[in-house]
């Protein structure tokens, strides 16, 4: 291939989505005035499209999981991957709660008037057109678009390659759902194509995309910061921590840590690293290895762990900054709650941490001083997720500061702006 012929279709690509942006950025207007009803009209609509071609769906699937396992992709990737009859009725199910909500757009955050008959109103808006950048799980097509229309913006996903196929039917359910209702189908798009070029041309569409949500990877979260142009939704690591205190129940702490790290171990809200109180871990850290092991899970510790399991593989001082993805776990023996915080703060991602303790000022200690974005007392990990919190689905969990924080929903993908009323006022 010659540099000229790189450089054409380095142009295509860039033409692509500037189409793709142009569509988007006219779509997020019509969105942006519709109805909750016309809106949700569309959602249900869609819901009822992906029922209706689940074959198509599933078929689509197996070409694509077919071809990952060709390449040699196995473990938790895989598994994000591959869909079955219950994840396509999740993700239908997934839209119609998320039509279920209160409509964000428009709603009244605060309102004041002035001595000078000035009345103030700060008001909930859509963000506008939203970059969606995810790796392998189909069902985030879903998930984003719905979400998106909900919030009245428009969507532009750039889903992994290996889950091109199934993506592509994805999408269009939701564009089917999108004309029932007589949105724009350029509401949800996606770039027809799996070259990589696509992913550097949308981090540079600042003329027509207002915000990036990076879903993936390690890697890909740090092309995304690094090359982005426009804000992105920090969507980091999920180094997620649970703490067993000296106050623990003994059985809850064991069904706790079990579930937190073996439901889904390819997940963001897997637990990484368990942590656990030197009054207890003699008593208790063997019937935790007990039942981890059992599950197929390779447990690695430190000193003073190894010292009350012989089960327990040495730990390297990587293992505390490593999210797994997988059925492995790094556990460490501390000293109280203080200095479970500190290691919490000090390797963690900001992501997802639990407590376990049946002392509520503990709890709090913990709950306060962890700077995570959730935190957790007496649950699993594996409850990080939007529609666990009620929000219907969501677009991924941000572990930035700025703007949203935690899973973000279609109200985290909302703006205000400041409407002002007035009487024939001048500034003197």
């Amino acid at each position: 291939m010659t540099a000229a012929h790189d450089l054409s279709a380095d142009q295509n690509i860039h033409d692509m989505m500037n189409r793709v942006g142009i569509a988007a950025k006219a779509a997020a207007q019509e969105l942006a005035a519709a109805s909750a009803e016309t809106k949700n009209a569309g959602l249900h609509a869609a819901a009822a499209a992906l029922r209706s071609r689940k074959d198509e769906i599933l078929a689509a699937n197996a070409k694509d999981v077919a071809g990952a396992e060709s390449r040699g992709v196995k473990g938790s990737f895989l598994d994000r991957l591959i869909l079955d009859d219950a994840r396509v009725e999740a993700m239908a199910r997934g839209l119609e709660e998320v039509a279920a909500l209160p409509d964000p757009i428009g709603t009244v955050l605060a309102e004041w008037e002035r001595p000078n008959g000035l009345k103030i109103a700060r008001v909930r808006v859509p963000l506008g057109v939203i970059g969606v950048i995810y790796e392998s799980r189909p069902n985030v097509t879903a998930d984003a678009g719905g979400l998106c229309v909900k919030a009245g913006n428009a969507a532009i996903l750039r889903g992994g390659s290996e889950s091109f196929g199934t993506s592509g039917v994805i999408l269009s359910c939701l564009q089917d759902g999108l004309k029932a209702a007589g949105l724009p189908e350029a509401a949800i798009q996606a770039p027809p194509t799996t070259d990589r070029e696509a992913v550097g041309a949308l981090l540079r569409m600042i003329d027509y995309v207002d915000v990036i949500v990076p879903r993936g990877g390690k890697s890909l979260i740090e092309r995304v910061q690094n090359e982005s142009r426009i804000p992105v939704f920090a969507h980091l690591e999920g180094l997620c921590h649970t703490y067993v205190h000296a106050e623990a129940d003994p059985k809850m702490a064991r069904e706790i840590v079990l579930n937190a790290k073996m439901r889904r171990t390819g997940i963001c809200g897997a637990t990484e690293t368990v942590l656990i109180d030197r009054d207890v871990a003699g008593d208790l850290l063997g019937p935790i290895v007990d039942d981890l092991t059992a599950a197929g899970c390779e447990v690695r510790g430190d000193q003073d762990a190894r010292k009350i399991d012989a089960r327990i593989v040495p730990a390297s001082d990587a293992d505390w900054d490593t999210e797994y993805l997988d059925a492995i776990v790094s556990v460490r023996v501390v000293d109280g709650v203080d200095a479970a915080i500190d290691h919490v703060n000090v390797h963690g991602s900001n992501h997802t941490d639990a407590i376990i303790t049946a002392n509520a000022a503990i709890a709090e200690r913990f709950l306060n001083r962890v700077d995570s974005g959730i935190v957790l007392h007496n649950a699993s990990t594996q409850f990080a997720d939007g529609g666990e919190f009620g929000m219907g689905a969501e677009i991924g969990i941000s572990t930035g500061k700025m703007h949203a924080r935690g899973p973000v929903g279609a109200e985290q993908l909302t703006s205000y702006k400041y409407v002002v009323r007035g009487t024939g006022q001048v500034r003197p």
